[in-house]
């Protein structure tokens, strides 16, 4: 879902495509080629083995991009273009062995948090719904109800998530299709299509999601938004990709779960930092919420706040808190450090009703910070973060990096002072 993850890791090198495919058989590989026993987990540390498996293709795909980068340095005639084109292809592999090490570092921290056993999940079609118009228990922090509707706003950039009346068979599992799409300035910046499957004890499961990200050029007549990256892109069953939880459906505070298993492409995870927030009872959680929005929802104590990350992006500016109510879902997502959010502004059931209206039915107004907000998604799991980090490696595009740059890297609000109203209800 649009309001995330998917985090950011500035330091990530221009023009590195780690992340894609080749990784898997890069590993594949490494291991036929010599791995040890206790590097294959024969030592019960799956977990771990896997991480070193992956710093290992990251190094690869670092060294790959190097010469990829001096071939095209190469072939620039003017001699000082020349010499800065390879000194950046110096400082790019630098920044990408450092990076692949902050991710092995992360990667393993996760292992501690989960512990050190195969990730191996049983998606068995026995325990999920088929039917989500009649679903056996369904989650009251992630609605899944057909027609559902949820509308965000933060700086210049408006989220639309719609749940739609489509359903994809994945792996045997019906999972309900949920479209995010993201604007900015009025522009098309990114339409994805999200696979989510509704498990008989509450759970919520992250099937995959159709990526597809946008830019528009300057010059073109008419001026439509160009696909310019499908990054990030999974499918349970796939390439090796398998289920995650993407809510719980008894959340437990301290608890740590994976989000997304797509390895060196979607690695998300969460942690239950609350399940009884109200506004005023801890500072911590209470950073950077508006309180009008916190009382709307969270009066009776009874909001989940979970922290969402990745290891693929261990910059902590990269980390968000969530916000849930019963029976509304999220309606605050925010980046610890550096207080970028985006926050709800309307949203509708699916039989039209407009859950966020006052119980006295009359219209209130939402405040909204004009932060800038990360191009991808305060959303379920991902943010600009990750589409900062695959476009910062994989897309060598001037306006991209520029824009996201000036989305994710901004430490504090542009004008803290000043604010926007927004009706909730109307």
């Amino acid at each position: 879902m649009a309001i995330t993850s998917r985090q950011e890791v500035r330091e990530a090198p221009v023009g590195s495509r780690y992340g894609i495919r080749k990784v898997v058989a890069i590993v594949a590989i490494g291991y036929v080629l010599g791995a040890g026993t206790a590097l294959a987990g024969g030592d019960g540390r799956f977990c771990s083995a896997t991480a070193n498996d992956q710093f290992k293709a990251c190094g690869k795909e670092v060294k790959d991009d190097f010469f990829v980068a001096h071939a095209k340095c190469v072939n620039v005639s003017d001699p000082g273009e020349r010499e800065a084109c390879l000194a950046e292809a110096q400082a790019q592999r630098r920044e990408g062995r450092q990076l692949c090490g902050k991710q092995r570092v992360a990667r393993k921290a996760l292992c501690a948090a989960l512990a050190e056993d195969r990730y191996d999940p049983d998606f068995d079609p026995a325990n999920f719904d088929s039917d989500f118009r009649n679903l056996t228990n369904p989650n009251r922090y992630r609605p899944l109800g057909i027609g559902n509707q949820w509308q965000y706003a933060g700086g210049d950039e408006t989220i639309v998530i719609d749940v739609l009346d489509k359903t994809k068979l994945i792996d045997d599992v019906t999972c309900i299709v949920v479209q995010d799409a993201v604007e900015k300035d009025g522009e098309l910046i990114e339409d994805t299509f999200d696979w989510f499957a509704q498990a008989k004890n509450g759970a919520v499961y992250y099937c995959g999601e159709e990526v597809k990200d946008f830019d528009s050029f300057e010059g073109d007549n008419p001026r439509e938004p160009e696909l310019v990256s499908t990054d990030g892109s999974f499918k349970v069953g796939r390439d090796g990709d398998k289920a995650c939880i993407l809510f719980l459906g008894t959340p437990i505070v301290g608890t740590v779960y994976r989000q997304e298993f797509s390895a060196g492409n979607a690695e998300d995870a969460a942690r239950v930092l609350s399940t009884t927030y109200r506004f005023g009872n801890d500072p911590q959680l209470d950073q950077f919420v508006p309180q009008a929005l916190a009382n709307r929802f969270c009066l009776a104590s009874n909001c989940v706040v979970t922290s969402e990350f990745s290891p693929m992006s261990p910059d902590p500016a990269s980390v968000e808190r969530k916000y849930f109510a019963p029976g509304i879902g999220l309606f605050f997502s925010v980046h610890e450090v550096t207080g970028n959010g985006v926050q709800l502004v309307n949203c509708t059931s699916m039989r039209g009703v407009r859950p966020c209206r006052r119980r006295d039915h009359r219209p209130r107004r939402l405040e909204c910070r004009p932060w800038p907000v990360p191009a991808r998604r305060a959303r379920a799991g991902r943010g600009c973060g990750f589409l900062c980090y695959n476009r910062f490696r994989r897309m060598i595009t001037g306006s991209l990096m520029r824009r996201c740059r000036s989305s994710s890297m901004i430490a504090r609000p542009s004008n803290p002072g000043s604010m926007i109203s927004i009706a909730a209800a109307s």
